[in-house]
């Protein structure tokens, strides 16, 4: 509760994150919009899916989708997948397939997937699919570490 006083941006997110599990929807988007308002893009990306499914707030398609767009500026990697989905199911293609360039060099193995099956379907080169492989991989190699493996091998047992 003291980082939460203190306005630190990822506390707050947390403790709407427990209050949300608690079932208290009030408070969750009370503390996550105040992370939210200090620039916290996983914020953001939690009040899109508050917006989206109407706990705590009223469904509100308009600031589900600007919370998304906040999230993905702020590097957001789900939440640039999901623009990218939003951009597909309106028929432009073009815009759904830059952002999930941008999330698959974020690292996130569902925009890959969508620029692959984009790419079966020849909407998208071999040299753009290869580009964004090269870049999704340079991500995941850049978040390996010798601690991270060790902890995920722990986490295994």
């Amino acid at each position: 509760m003291k980082r939460v006083n203190a306005n630190d941006p990822v506390a707050m997110l947390q403790m709407g994150l427990r209050r949300y599990d608690a079932g208290d929807y009030d408070d969750a988007v009370r503390y996550i919009s105040n992370s939210a308002e200090l620039g916290d893009a996983g914020a953001h990306y939690q009040l899109a899916c508050h917006f989206g499914e109407g706990k705590g707030v009223e469904k509100d398609g308009k600031k589900e989708v600007y919370h998304l767009e906040q999230a993905a500026i702020g590097g957001h990697p789900i939440a640039r997948y999901n623009i990218g989905i939003e951009e597909e199911e309106n028929g432009r293609m073009d815009r759904a397939m830059k952002h999930w360039v941008i999330a698959a060099a974020l690292g996130h193995d569902g925009s890959l997937d969508a620029l692959k099956d984009s790419y079966e379907d020849g909407l998208v080169s071999k040299e753009d699919f290869a580009a964004a492989l090269r870049a999704h991989q340079a991500a995941i190699e850049a978040t390996k570490s010798p601690q991270r493996e060790a902890a995920e091998e722990a986490r295994k047992e």
